[in-house]
């Protein structure tokens, strides 16, 4: 087909802010995961599709399914919903101890 370009699953977008590999990054309406590091300004490689462990809120409890939103102001996963981004879904229940900072995310790659 002459309109195809790539299959989507990545992209290369600019990043942000400086971030390292498996950072979580939003430009615009575009939340992915980066696959390399890169400074403020440079091209990242950034996955948008697929199941990811990802940096969470402390003391927030997640049960499967739950959505998943990305708070950029702190660069962490929430189930906030107010002023955070939608990114996808919870795919494992996590307990809402201090220390369980990681949650694993579906992301939904809507936009």
């Amino acid at each position: 087909m002459k309109t195809y370009v790539q299959p989507g699953n990545t992209i290369t977008l600019t990043a942000p802010y400086a971030v390292a590999s498996g950072d979580g990054l939003l430009v615009g309406s575009i939340f992915g995961i980066a696959s390399g590091a890169a400074a403020l300004g440079e091209p990242v490689e950034t996955a948008l599709v697929g199941i990811f462990d990802i940096t969470k809120v402390g003391s927030q409890a997640w049960t499967v399914g739950a959505k998943v939103y990305w708070d950029d102001t702190n660069k962490r996963c929430t189930t906030v919903a107010t002023d955070n981004t939608l990114i996808g879904v919870a795919v494992e229940a996590v307990a809402s101890g201090a220390g369980d900072t990681i949650g694993r995310v579906r992301l939904n790659a809507a936009f």
